[in-house]
């Protein structure tokens, strides 16, 4: 990964900019002064603390429906559908929520157009109608993107492009999102960072999405509908025992146990390990962990659509504007064998990012100009392909119920745009064992946090909360909105002014989020600030870092 030096590099820039708009210091009272008090936070939110009932679970005669394990999407998914049909859920998460693969995502809402080759039309179908459902439930996290897709002489054909575009625009129930349309480079703003600026191109829609904050909304949403959400919690052991299940867990308020009628291993990467180490059962994993690596570079040109490159071995990279100051580029795809929470982009993989880049933008993209990168496992079912990238990206779902026995439903595969439906099935299949199951569907209609506004009213929202704020930058107002949404206005509250905020932590955040974040969304560490809830990490130096995760050790502990 870049050292602190080169990403100290690209903050300076930024800095000597920054300093000339600065009006003024802030002067930042002592430590003390802000412990003492909880600046804004609304005491309504959700916390990790929520439970149905005091003492619930905790004994045989009174269960929960639901015991889940895993805090990524697909187990935050299915706790808030299972809480929604009236169930008691409580989730184990072992570490952050969206710790492991549902941060480390290229950040797409979309079909997969490469899967068209594959013949994976039902998988490419569903995830194409989930588009404008999570773009609807989730306005502010999610937004549209148009991707420019050049013509390759030498790769795949244009009649061939042109027909997988023609289904991608069809079989999804597209009513939204703009069509596909054809462009000649040579007269489009598109082809200007390219070095073949005369070559024909196509144009196509799909979204974005700020793929931790999915997850994390997915969990406020349950808690606020009564799940328990246990963060830094592992699982020990999971028994069956007289119908139900005895899990042993082990987490900040020490070992207990908790009792359930039903288990969910959505553990991810760990779905294996959970099933052999925690459960002792003797099922084939049927997992193969399969590595995506991604680069962020200083931002390669001005517009703001994006870009999927054809590369000669048949695999595609994406190009995509990010935080407003940067490029994303990603992925890879490779075999992965070791421990899913040590997985890092290797110098391998970043070469290749670069060079695959550097093959289509004029500005050359080198190891040397990468500020940032993440790596992800994606725990793929497997099917027995001979590549990684052409395993499926579908999703396996595996039911034990032995008669008289609590059921296990564990959970393979899967994207995250298709959480979604991902839950509904996975309730589905428990519904001949649970009553709750049985009941009606609910999340596509569902709004999640801070997104009850029109999938259209993200710019007047930011133009309502900077009029209502007047001292607030802009891009401040937009940064909030994009995360929060209409919750940006509980974090800001009754402030009159920047001071108002609390402490400074650097770039524009502010004690007043950190705190909405710890309360309301599970944040115990600066990684979780700064690399989860949001981005801030590519802004924020080392040393305000660290300061600020000192403070929210110290905030924790009072």
């Amino acid at each position: 990964m870049p050292s602190e030096q080169c990403l100290g590099r690209w903050r300076k820039r930024v800095a000597r900019g920054a300093a000339r708009k600065r009006r003024s210091a802030i002067a930042v009272p002592p430590l003390s002064s802000y412990l003492a008090c909880s600046i804004g936070v609304q005491k309504h939110m959700a916390s990790e603390t929520t439970l149905p009932t005091a003492g619930f679970g905790t004994t045989s005669s009174a269960p929960y429906d639901l015991a889940v394990i895993g805090g990524g999407i697909n187990g935050c998914g299915i706790a808030r559908d299972a809480a929604g049909r009236g169930a008691s859920v409580v989730l184990f998460e072992k570490d952050d929520l969206a710790s492991a693969t549902s941060s480390r995502s290229t950040k797409l809402i979309h079909g997969g157009l490469r899967y068209l080759e594959h013949y994976k039309f039902r998988l490419v179908r569903e995830a194409l109608m989930e588009r404008e459902r999570l773009w609807a439930i989730a306005p502010h996290i999610i937004r549209p993107l148009r991707f420019v897709l050049p013509h390759h002489k030498g790769l795949r054909p244009a009649w061939l492009l042109r027909l997988g575009l023609f289904l991608y625009d069809h079989i999804g129930g597209r009513k939204l999102l703009p069509a596909t349309r054809t462009l000649d480079l040579a007269h489009d703003p598109a082809g200007r960072p390219l070095k073949d600026d005369k070559a024909r191109a196509f144009e196509y829609s799909d979204c974005w999405v700020e793929d931790a904050r999915l997850v994390v909304l997915n969990a406020m949403d349950a808690a606020v509908r009564g799940a328990a959400i246990h963060t830094r919690t592992r699982v020990a052991a999971a028994i069956r025992e007289d119908g139900l299940w005895r899990l042993t867990a082990e987490g900040p308020q020490g070992r207990f146990d908790i009792w359930a009628k039903a288990l969910i291993n959505a553990a991810g990467p760990w779905v294996g390990e959970v099933l052999n180490g925690v459960i002792h059962t003797n099922a084939k994993a049927g997992v193969r962990m399969v590595q995506g690596s991604h680069i962020v570079v200083p931002k390669l040109y001005e517009h703001d659509r994006s870009y999927i490159f054809q590369n000669a071995d048949g695999r595609i990279v994406f190009a995509i504007p990010y935080e407003q100051d940067f490029t994303l580029i990603g992925t890879t795809d490779r075999d992965y064998h070791g421990d899913p929470a040590e997985v890092v982009a290797t110098p391998d993989e970043i070469a290749y990012l670069c060079a695959a880049a550097s093959e289509y933008f004029r500005q050359p993209v080198t190891p040397e100009s990468v500020i940032w990168t993440y790596s992800g496992v994606r725990p793929l079912y497997d099917d027995g392909a001979s590549k990684a990238q052409e395993a499926t990206r579908d999703y396996v779902l595996t039911l034990d119920a032995p008669e008289g026995e609590a059921p296990l439903l564990s959970v393979f595969g899967g994207k995250i745009t298709t959480y979604r439906r991902l839950a509904e099935a996975a309730i589905a299949k428990l519904a001949p064992l649970a009553p709750w199951a049985a009941r009606a569907e609910w999340t596509v209609a569902g709004a999640l946090p801070g997104g009850d506004f029109p999938v259209g009213g993200f710019d007047t929202l930011v133009g309502e909360i900077a009029a209502a704020y007047p001292w607030l930058e802009r891009r401040t107002a937009t940064r909030l909105v994009r995360a929060y949404g209409t919750r940006a206005r509980d974090i800001l509250g009754d402030a009159k002014s920047v001071v108002d905020l609390g402490r400074h932590f650097g770039a524009d955040l502010y004690e007043r989020e950190v705190r909405y974040l710890m309360k309301a969304e599970w944040a115990r560490r600066a990684q979780d600030v700064l690399w989860r809830r949001g981005k801030l990490g590519l802004r924020l130096s080392k040393a305000e870092s660290e300061a600020l995760d000192d403070f929210m050790q110290d905030a924790a502990s009072v």
